[in-house]
């Protein structure tokens, strides 16, 4: 499995081509049309390039974000971020032993998974005190919540809910666009009661109706790189991976692993 181990190689080459290439040469199975979002970057701010961005969550005026460790050195963190720095403010390791995943964020509590280690984390979302821990099948990927259940990924197509309290499975969910299932469904971020979501190893951002697994709209990202971050693809870099929300402002906030910028963007 190499989902941690995508660098530059991968960034140049998606940055390179097409959109047509990230296509199934299949047709179309569904009988529907997954609209084309376009995006604006209307601020760009800076990242971390240490940060193996794994989660990212946006929270009174500050971002979250939950990386990885692909040494497993003790690097995997929990940090609350200054959005327009780039530093972190406050943060805690993991374990050398784990390595961190998604996060979010869901009744002053914060949740995070880790990859292979079937662990979730349990944090104040003030003092960053660990309050619990949780246990999970199957690897740890992606994670968001509605208000009232947790949604994480692990990899797959599946979109899989859960008991914030109990981190019980209450659904399951199977997530396709007009060519069939979609694998691959990573971080994860809810807005109004669709789930954006990256698609690993590409630059795509899906919006998935929650009521019925399908995905309506997709934006390509695969140029932001070459526009307004070209240091980044003389470096070692890996794939885009990280979306956060903010609801008060209505803006989305992206990033990638060990990229140098966070991109503040607009749907259009």
């Amino acid at each position: 499995m190499f989902k941690h181990f995508y660098t530059f190689f991968v960034v140049l080459f998606f940055a390179l081509v097409s959109c047509n290439n990230n296509e199934p040469k299949n047709k179309p199975t569904n009988n529907y049309d997954v609209q084309q979002l376009q995006y604006t970057v209307k601020n760009i701010y800076p990242h971390d390039e240490n940060a193996f961005t794994e989660g990212l969550e946006f929270r009174n005026g500050f971002l979250y974000e939950g990386t990885g460790d692909t040494d497993y050195a003790g690097n995997s963190k929990l940090a609350k971020v200054d959005v327009t720095t780039g530093k972190d403010v406050q943060k805690i390791n993991l374990d050398a032993k784990y390595f961190g995943e998604g996060i979010t964020i869901l009744n002053n509590k914060i949740y995070q998974l880790t990859y292979k280690e079937h662990t979730c984390f349990v944090y104040d979302a003030t003092s960053f005190k660990k309050l619990k821990e949780f246990s999970y099948e199957g690897e740890g990927w992606g994670m968001t919540n509605d208000g009232k259940e947790i949604i994480m990924s692990n990899g797959s197509d599946k979109l899989i809910f859960r008991n914030p309290e109990t981190f019980e499975i209450t659904k399951t969910i199977s997530v396709s666009n007009n060519y069939g299932p979609l694998g691959g469904i990573n971080e994860l971020e809810y807005v109004d009661g669709f789930v954006y979501a990256n698609v690993w190893t590409t630059f795509k951002i899906v919006k998935i109706d929650l009521n019925t697994g399908k995905v309506v709209a997709e934006a390509n990202l695969e140029d932001i790189l070459a526009k307004y971050a070209k240091e980044d693809l003389s470096r070692k870099i890996d794939v885009m991976n990280g979306i956060a929300y903010d609801s008060v402002g209505k803006r989305f906030f992206i990033t990638g692993k060990y990229w140098s910028k966070v991109f503040e963007i607009q749907f259009n």
